[in-house]
């Protein structure tokens, strides 16, 4: 792969890192994500006059790919209700490369290489193994972590073929996120119903976080969706899910959290993984 794709998808994993550590402090996290979608939604909307109309080869995995991005925030939202934190996100996120690279292979035809296969196994055993350090996963918790997993392999394999289609693939990103950012506030007031929108949980200052998350989410998915139009999906998937690595970073000279020396062994699985995929 090449090297500034290679660093693309890092900087999208880093930023991935960042705006879900702001989703997980959020009081309401149900809430922050629809926020986080709002924001994503008037962001595309906005750039859309300025892009070409997407191919329409293209318009049904966009369709599909919004609908599955809905699917997955709310399975994040109840995985993280259902179990610890530090075990549902590393399976959610591990799982997923292993099933992005089965059906890029299955429907696009992509076969990574023998180093890049091992990368791929490398970075999601290093991911999934943060979340088993001597403690049981709670049933219901890790029932969510996978099926969150499996929307994240959908939709990333959706909009991979979506993209090669669509002939631009910032126009294709900007019509797709558009859609996915106004399905989740609509899916979100039929729940709680059209005011429960309008009463934040918390402060002004907790609906500007959440906004500016779902800012530097379309950044950081939009990189991985230009990624993935140049570059085999499997390995974008694996490099993209390092931010499980940027997240234990941050945690150690941020926040004073500790990394134990099973931590550090996966943390250098990721790494190593993340090499060879490069």
């Amino acid at each position: 792969m090449p090297l500034p794709v290679v660093l693309l998808i890092l900087l999208a994993a880093f930023l991935h890192a960042s705006w879900n550590a702001l989703l997980r402090n959020g009081a309401d996290r149900l809430w922050s994500m629809t926020v986080m979608c709002l924001a994503v939604a008037l962001a595309s909307l906005a750039a859309t006059p300025w892009l070409p109309v997407p191919l329409p080869a293209s318009w049904p995995y966009g369709v599909l790919s919004a609908l599955l991005h809905v699917g997955y925030n709310l399975f994040l939202v109840r995985s993280y209700r259902s179990g610890e934190l530090g075990q549902t996100y590393p399976i959610a996120r591990g799982s997923s490369p292993l099933l992005v690279t089965l059906g890029a292979a299955l429907l696009a035809g992509e076969t990574p290489g023998p180093l890049a296969l091992l990368g791929i196994g490398l970075v999601s055993g290093g991911i999934i193994a943060l979340a088993f350090r001597g403690r049981r996963v709670a049933l219901p918790g890790l029932r969510y972590a996978l099926g969150t997993g499996c929307f994240i392999a959908a939709y990333s394999v959706v909009d991979g073929l979506g993209v090669r289609l669509s002939g631009n693939p910032m126009a294709y990103t900007a019509w797709m996120c558009a859609g996915w950012g106004l399905l989740m506030p609509a899916v979100f007031m039929a729940w709680r119903g059209p005011r429960a929108l309008w009463q934040p949980p918390a402060s002004a200052a907790t609906f500007a976080t959440a906004f500016a998350g779902g800012l530097v989410s379309l950044l950081a998915y939009g990189i991985v969706i230009q990624a993935m139009a140049l570059a085999p999906m499997g390995a974008v998937s694996a490099l993209r899910e390092t931010s499980v690595l940027f997240a234990a970073i941050i945690g150690r000279l941020f926040l004073g959290e500790t990394l134990s020396w099973p931590r550090v062994l996966a943390c250098a699985a990721i790494a190593a993984g993340t090499v060879l995929i490069g």
